[in-house]
């Protein structure tokens, strides 16, 4: 657990540090952050899909995943729910910001493979690459979104925590490559759908379609069990 206590503490600085760049910079250049913030994360869901259809097995479990998923989020309504509890008139758009941190701090195959190296092989190099890349990404979030970023970090701690704890009484067998893969096509369609959102190219509720993300892991349990 020790690289994923590395990458939570990661986190945590960078949005701290990003709090205090923000104090420097004008409110007329606020606008800047956001476009490059989206123009990022359409940029890392674009790579992150790429990178991986090549090699999905099945091709139609992310539109499956996508489409139930977004269906039971839109039931439940989670996106006005945490919006309203964080508050949906922040001037920082607050939420916007946790759900595209989010989606990149813990979708991608260093945030995956990393816990369940460090369980089963006590290699923790993956996760403190990925501590790396998101300390810089942490301060350019907590600039452009403010301290509240920082809960990200605790969502970030129980994903690698249980990614960890299944890998260790599991020895890793079931995070195979082919559901890392599958996880990564639906997590890249969601950062990416988050720049969209950000640039107000079209409003997407990116909170209502987190449920999509389960699916794949949902499928691959039952593949194991038949």
């Amino acid at each position: 657990m020790l690289g994923t206590f590395v990458n939570v503490g990661a986190i945590i600085i960078g949005t701290i540090i990003g709090c205090f760049l923000k104090k420097g910079i004008k409110e007329q250049y606020q606008d800047a952050l956001f476009n490059a913030m989206g123009f990022a994360a359409m940029a890392l869901g674009i790579r992150t899909i790429a990178s991986n259809m090549n090699n999905s097995k099945y091709p139609v479990l992310f539109i499956v995943s996508l489409a139930l998923g977004s269906l039971i989020g839109s039931i439940f309504n989670i996106d006005e729910k945490i919006q309203r509890l964080i508050g949906k008139k922040s001037k920082s758009n607050l939420g916007q910001g946790l759900t595209t941190g989010v989606l990149l701090y813990c979708v991608g195959t260093l945030s995956i493979l990393g816990p369940v190296m460090s369980a089963i092989h006590g290699d923790n190099s993956f996760l403190f690459t990925n501590a790396t890349l998101d300390f810089v990404t942490s301060m350019v979030f907590g600039s452009t979104y403010g301290i509240g970023m920082i809960l990200a970090a605790p969502i970030l701690l129980a994903w690698q925590g249980s990614i960890y704890l299944v890998a260790y009484f599991l020895s890793g067998a079931f995070f195979s490559k082919d559901l890392i893969t599958e996880v990564s096509i639906v997590g890249g369609i969601l950062i990416l759908s988050s720049g969209i959102n950000i640039l107000k190219i079209k409003e997407v509720k990116v909170l209502n379609m987190l449920p999509a993300l389960a699916f794949p892991i949902l499928f691959f349990v039952f593949k194991g069990i038949i």
